[in-house]
């Protein structure tokens, strides 16, 4: 069988296209846009179509190569498709801690956010949770806290919003007592290290409020100092 090609300028085409080295590199920029800067299975497959759609017409590509070729293909395609599963596997049970993410924005610098997982969303290939309402790449994952410090977390914060609720000192009035009391009780139950996450100034806003309800059901300060040293290794129930 004879093979024919069209020459132009001295250069053997393919179907009017110049078989040169730039359309493929052009075919590679093209699959790496596509795949968010990444060569995956469907840019191989659309490398492999522009290889045999650009190759020299006179000396043709062995045919046992595009098989080899095609079985490294269906290789990649296997282990992408195992460890998407076994990503999307791992975030899902991510809903409910802790995480620490890192992002990287465009100009290289780096934030980090951390929040529960509210829950685990899919977009193509893509994986992102969701931390108080925005969505983030599952790549980005960066820490996972274990479940003794998202207690802790939880119960200063919770804490923390029930003393912000509480009229400021200077206007409490005998009937605030109950609540405060409340306050109190839960600070109580708090452990050592789950006070910790107090801040400095959060701490020193409760001793106020202590010192006050101290005042108003005749306890002394070393009494309140006593019950709060009592239910440092217990938590809340």
């Amino acid at each position: 069988m004879s093979a024919i090609a069209n020459v132009v300028d001295g250069k053997i085409t393919n179907n009017g296209a110049t078989p040169d080295t730039s359309s493929i590199s052009k075919a590679v920029e093209a699959a790496k846009k596509e795949a968010g800067g990444a060569l995956d299975k469907d840019a191989f497959l659309q490398l492999l179509v522009t290889q045999m759609q650009y190759q020299d017409p006179l000396e043709p590509t062995d045919n046992t190569e595009y098989v080899s070729q095609l079985a490294t293909f269906s290789t990649l395609e296997e282990m992408q498709n195992m460890s998407s599963t076994m990503d999307r596997q791992s975030a899902s049970s991510l809903v409910g801690q802790y995480v620490f993410m890192e992002e990287t924005s465009a100009t290289g610098d780096t934030k980090t956010i951390e929040g529960t997982v509210d829950y685990v969303t899919f977009s193509g290939s893509k994986t992102y949770l969701s931390i108080d309402g925005t969505l983030y790449n599952y790549d980005d994952l960066k820490t996972v806290a274990d479940s003794e410090y998202t207690l802790a977390i939880k119960l200063a914060d919770t804490f923390v919003a029930q003393i912000n609720k509480l009229p400021s000192i200077d206007a409490l009035t005998a009937e605030d007592k109950e609540s405060v009391g409340k306050v109190v009780e839960a600070y109580s139950a708090m452990n050592s290290y789950q006070k910790s996450f107090l801040t400095d100034d959060e701490q020193t806003v409760y001793n106020a409020y202590a010192n006050w309800y101290s005042q108003q059901t005749g306890t002394g300060a070393g009494d309140t100092q006593e019950s709060s040293a009592e239910g440092e290794d217990t938590g809340i129930v």
